[in-house]
């Protein structure tokens, strides 16, 4: 199996402060896209992309368990060691994905903050 990859720069950073005067981080921007050719020539149909996103947030980001490495994992299984983020909602625009995850607190996670 060979995963394909792809880097899209325009990502911003988001610090939530919570109730306890703790501070979460979130990165927020283009997740996925869909019915354009990406770097490897490949282009997704639009209709396609629409249902797995749907089935992606029902059976993962909704039930908190999307979970993200730092980098980019060399098979569709995330080692759960190098966890950096948990992706908490995805949503449309136009033939874009905006996603937002929380860089979690992970040794991983905190490698992330500190890049940010």
């Amino acid at each position: 199996m060979k995963l394909i990859t792809e880097t899209i720069e325009d990502v911003r950073h988001v610090t939530e402060a919570k109730e306890d005067g703790s501070k979460n981080m979130y990165i927020e921007g283009v997740f996925l896209q869909s019915a354009i050719k990406n770097r490897n020539g490949r282009m997704y149909p639009e209709e396609v992309m629409d249902s797995e996103v749907a089935r992606y947030v029902k059976e993962a980001v909704d039930r908190n368990c999307a979970w993200g490495e730092l980098g980019h994992p060399n098979g569709p299984q995330i080692n759960l060691n190098l966890v950096s983020h948990r992706t908490v909602a995805l949503r449309k625009e136009g033939t874009d994905y905006i996603g937002k995850a929380l860089i979690t607190n992970t040794p991983m996670g905190n490698t992330a903050k500190g890049l940010i």
